[in-house]
């Protein structure tokens, strides 16, 4: 099996942990289009003549197991920018459970410290 193979097949196995990406030059160059971020478009050269019928019906499952690679893509941020949308995410939910403590849970009561600036006396 070849190495491009060894990682197509780590790739659709999910019993397997570890990808070979570093065994060559050419799985190390297609990392983020065999597992990563990016789309990949396979073409498979194959002939109708009988004496290329083995190659034909290999490079067909080749090109059959790399279609089932399945692609985890993420959204490329900045680490700054991501650590800042945790803290407010984080800040929102620690607002929203002091207002519920503060308030027991009552809508009335929360709405009406959000207008009066967290003074609930009237």
């Amino acid at each position: 099996m070849t190495v491009l193979g060894n990682v197509i097949h780590a790739l659709v196995d999910s019993k397997k942990s570890h990808v070979p990406y570093r065994d060559s030059k050419l799985t190390r160059l297609l990392e983020d289009s065999l597992g990563g971020n990016a789309k990949t478009l396979m073409f498979a050269a194959i002939g109708p003549v009988d004496y290329n019928f083995d190659e034909t019906v290999n490079t067909l499952r080749y090109a059959n197991r790399a279609k089932n690679i399945k692609n985890k893509p993420k959204v490329n941020q900045n680490p700054k920018d991501a650590k800042i949308q945790e803290m407010q995410d984080e800040i929102a939910l620690l607002k929203d459970q002091l207002m519920k403590m503060m308030t027991g849970g009552n809508p009335q009561l929360n709405a009406k410290m959000f207008k009066n600036g967290g003074n609930s006396e009237d």
